[in-house]
């Protein structure tokens, strides 16, 4: 035995097994095993401390039919569409920014900043800039308006919930900025010149050389904000506490599990999350595939397209893909 020990090799098998089953314990220990006693609680009725009350699919019954829990899955629809527009801009500026302007730098830094304030901290910046009387409305004022004829932004049902998701496109624009640029900074400079020999616009230089090949970044950025915009948390609950119709999915959720004590729910809830964001992604990676991915040809959807449009005006061009 003591031979088997000192071999190198047999020293090296040891170490390597050492260093995997102790990361692998620890991933098991604190993800896969709290995860599946998640599982097992949402079938029950219970608390952190007392009996349990096995009660099936009553829990996942309850967030689609108790009020307060469905009523805020349909909020994620505001920051689900602050989303595409926080993607919009940061590829808009990403696009700008990526060629050598003057200032550029400068402007990076400027917008790249709020993702590195703390979230809790950007939540009572935004707290007080929208509370009655203060930052913005003193704004609005001092351009003409008239502070009666001002709504309570995080009061009127109309108005707040546009104004939390708001606080995520500020904060989280610049990230996905900077991702964007770094791969549009990897595109070969070779293919723009080409596009320019050919007589292609901007346009076309951006829909058919720079978004193809930044689409993984593109896939990207869409996953982590549209998972972000069903699972919002910080600006609802630090704002507003989750008052007056602006509890999100997660807010609710903390409510029921660490106010209310309805652990069973939560859990479910939290399930719940979990398939909405794989169908998600899912469809997600569905709909760039048919868009970006090419064909058994070798076309992508733009190729096809732009195929089909030159035919119509061309009846006469040529079927072949031509040298590249």
């Amino acid at each position: 035995m003591k031979k088997w020990f000192m071999n190198i090799r047999n020293q090296q098998l040891i170490v390597t097994a050492a260093f995997m089953l102790i990361p692998v314990f620890l991933l098991f220990l604190f993800t896969y095993l709290p995860f599946f006693k998640m599982l097992q609680f949402s079938f029950y009725e219970m608390r952190y401390i007392g009996r349990r009350t096995f009660v099936g699919l009553q829990n996942f019954r309850d967030v689609f039919t108790r009020p307060e829990i469905f009523n805020s899955l349909k909020l994620s629809v505001y920051y689900l569409i602050a989303s595409f527009v926080q993607l919009a801009l940061a590829l808009f500026f990403a696009t700008i920014l990526s060629f050598r302007i003057k200032g550029g730098d400068f402007f990076k830094g400027l917008m790249f900043f709020p993702y590195l304030v703390s979230g809790i901290a950007i939540g009572f910046i935004f707290k007080f800039f929208f509370t009655r009387g203060f930052v913005l409305d003193s704004l609005l004022i001092s351009l003409g308006f008239e502070q009666e004829s001002l709504p309570y932004w995080l009061r009127n049902t109309a108005v707040n919930n546009f104004m939390l998701a708001g606080t995520s496109v500020w904060r989280y624009m610049g990230q996905n900025m900077v991702l964007f640029i770094g791969a549009i900074m990897s595109v070969d400079p070779q293919l723009y010149e080409a596009a320019d020999i050919d007589g292609a616009s901007g346009w076309d230089k951006f829909w058919y050389i720079m978004l193809p090949s930044i689409k993984t970044i593109v896939v990207l950025n869409l996953i982590l904000s549209i998972t972000g915009s069903i699972s919002a948390f910080e600006p609802p609950y630090v704002i507003t506490n989750g008052t007056f119709n602006t509890g999100t999915y997660f807010v609710i959720m903390n409510r029921m599990a660490h106010e209310l004590q309805k652990v069973g729910l939560a859990s479910a809830m939290a399930v719940v999350l979990m398939i909405i964001i794989i169908v998600v992604t899912m469809f997600q990676r569905t709909v760039f595939k048919i868009f970006f991915e090419a064909d058994d040809q070798g076309y992508t959807f733009g190729e096809r397209r732009a195929m089909k449009k030159r035919q119509a005006v061309f009846p006469a061009a040529g079927q072949g893909r031509g040298a590249r």
